[in-house]
Formats: structure tokens, C-alpha cells, sequence
């Protein structure tokens, strides 16, 4: 008959380290990266907030969304905090800004149709780009040499992916797909020449890079899957003036960076990422002509707090074509 002692001999016994506390740890194959940790630079709310989208404008005012208070925020280069536009029903999730200063925000809506929308710096003048009964739930978006955008479709599931990357010309009336059969496709951004898409994955946890022919075809083997990612999940994403990307790891309280082709090269934490705090990174966005970003993230464990924090990236932010 089996015996069972009843001590345990804790030698062999599975014990948490540094390395494993936390919901989220870092994925041994990641330890190594080289990791900064940032700062913290203006409190938002001191209660849970899903902040998303940050972008700048010209004149170096930052704007972002808060998704289910609908608002679009605007914080100005003296950290006075505005909402200038508001609109519950569109739950806003990415930011765009045109070079003639216009702000583009996708909304995810319901999760089953949401648009894209166009509205002045100051809000007003709101108008539909790409309406609810397109049948979209656009995450976010970014803008081409051309004046034209791409936008992620968040629909799907690993089990339907039916979401996907779409392009909309610079008239703003056809849209067409680039990227097809993705699970919540959610980031999107675009090297600095423009040649390369950029794509994350949410619901497959996948990296997607692709070469663009044109607008909307890509090159003969030019689109491949560079990295699939440990846990829950990529969200939006940014570019360098190196061609490096960015990713917001929504759920893991930090940012991590890949060279050109793909390769982990780096990584930003958010303060008490270790002990559950400030998890849900969403998004980031240089500061134009710096190598310093912000980063908006949302803590859900403690008091419940939403921040924007701050780090310095490899390199100045790409010149992106919204800015020029």
C-alpha cells in the first residue's frame, strides 16, 4: 500500500522566486533583454480608467482616450488636462493625426460595429470616415505617405479569426483588405519609409511584418510572423527612426521593442509591473523629433489608477507621414 509522509521536503518543492511573482512574469527567453523601467509623468484618474491611443500633435499636445468614458483627451505642453470631444457610444481606442491637424479616432463601438471618425483639434465637427454599417471594429490606425490609412478590424477569435488590417484611400471612400483571417487584429504602424506594415495580433499573440508593393499588396514572401508572443497580449504599436518597433503588452505592465526584422531586442517595465500594478499597457507615443515616449496604462489592483508614464526609446520616433 502507498505510503504518504506527511512532510514535504521543500528541496523539492516548486517555490517562487523574483523571476516568477507576479501574474504576469517575464518569459525566461525574455529575461535578458535589455530593460529600463519608467517613470511616472502625469496621473490621469485615480481610479481604473482604460486609457488608449496617444498621439501628438504639432504643437506637442498630447492626446488620447479614455475607451468607455468615450472621451477624447487632450493633455497640453503645460499638463493642463482637457476633453474635447465625447462620444460614449464610439468608445474611441486609437488616435491618428492628419497633417492638416485633424484627428482621426477609431471606436470599437459595441465590439460588433464601431467607425472611425474625423473631428476638428478642438472637437468639434465630428463626421463619419468609415461608418457603423461598414461592419468594422476599428482599433487603430495609422496614416501613409499618400494621405490614405490603415486601420485594424478587432473581430475574431483564435477559433474565427475574422478580423484583419484595411486600407482606406486618401479620398476616404474605398476601403480595401491588406491583412485577412486575423484574431482581433489590434496595432498597426508602419516603418519609416513606409515600405514595411506592422501588425499585432491580440487574440493569437503574433507579430505580424509585411512588405509592401503598394498600398494595399504586399511582395512575394513578404509577409511572415516574426515573433509569437508568451501570454496575454499584444496591443498597440510604434516605430523609431532606426525602423525599430514597439509593442504595448496589454495584461504584463510593459513595452517591448524588436528591430527591424522582428528580433527582441529590448524592453520598457512599468513601475510595479512585479507586484500587479499598472498591467494593462496599452499604448505608447513619442515625443516628435525625441527619443522619449509616454505611455498610458491603467491599474486595476490597489487604489485603481490611470497614468501616463515616461522612458527613452533606441532612437528618435519615425517621422511618421500624419506629422509631416
Amino acid at each position: 500500500m502507498l505510503q504518504i509522509s506527511a512532510d514535504v521536503d521543500q528541496s523539492n518543492a516548486l517555490l517562487h522566486t523574483d523571476a516568477t511573482r507576479g501574474v504576469s512574469p517575464i518569459p525566461q527567453s525574455e529575461s535578458g533583454l535589455l530593460t529600463v523601467t519608467a517613470e511616472p509623468y502625469f496621473s490621469v484618474s485615480d481610479v481604473a480608467m482604460a486609457l488608449e491611443g496617444p498621439a501628438y500633435d504639432r504643437e506637442g499636445n498630447l492626446f488620447f482616450v479614455d475607451i468607455y468614458g468615450g472621451r477624447v483627451l487632450r493633455l497640453s505642453c503645460d499638463n493642463e488636462l482637457t476633453a474635447v470631444f465625447t462620444d460614449v457610444s464610439l468608445r474611441p481606442a486609437g488616435i491618428a493625426i492628419h497633417k492638416d491637424g485633424t484627428i482621426f479616432v477609431a471606436g470599437v463601438g459595441d465590439f460588433a460595429a464601431g467607425r472611425v471618425v474625423a473631428i476638428n483639434p478642438d472637437g468639434s465637427n465630428p463626421r463619419d470616415i468609415v461608418p457603423a454599417s461598414a461592419g468594422f471594429v476599428p482599433d487603430d490606425l495609422i496614416f501613409d505617405s499618400l494621405g490614405g490609412f490603415y486601420f485594424t478590424d478587432f473581430k475574431g477569435s483564435p477559433g474565427q479569426p475574422s478580423g484583419g488590417v484595411y486600407y482606406v484611400a486618401p479620398d476616404f471612400e474605398t476601403i480595401t483588405p491588406v491583412l485577412r483571417n486575423m484574431a482581433a487584429s489590434n496595432g498597426v504602424t508602419l516603418s519609416p519609409n513606409g515600405t514595411v506594415l506592422w501588425s499585432t495580433e491580440f487574440g493569437a499573440g503574433r507579430l505580424h511584418r509585411v512588405e509592401l508593393k503598394d498600398a494595399t499588396t504586399f511582395s512575394h514572401f513578404g509577409w511572415t510572423v516574426p515573433y509569437h508572443f508568451t501570454g496575454r497580449a499584444p496591443d498597440s504599436m510604434r516605430t523609431d527612426a532606426e525602423g525599430n518597433v514597439y509593442v504595448a503588452m496589454y495584461t504584463q505592465g510593459r513595452i517591448m521593442a524588436f528591430s527591424p526584422n522582428g528580433v527582441p531586442i529590448g524592453q520598457i517595465l512599468m513601475p510595479g509591473r512585479d507586484d500587479n500594478h499598472f498591467l494593462k499597457t496599452t499604448s505608447l507615443a513619442f515625443i516628435p523629433g525625441s527619443n522619449e515616449v509616454r505611455i498610458v496604462a491603467q491599474d486595476e489592483v490597489g487604489r485603481g489608477r490611470a497614468m501616463i508614464f515616461r522612458a527613452k526609446a533606441f532612437a528618435r520616433g519615425a517621422t511618421l507621414f500624419s506629422h509631416q
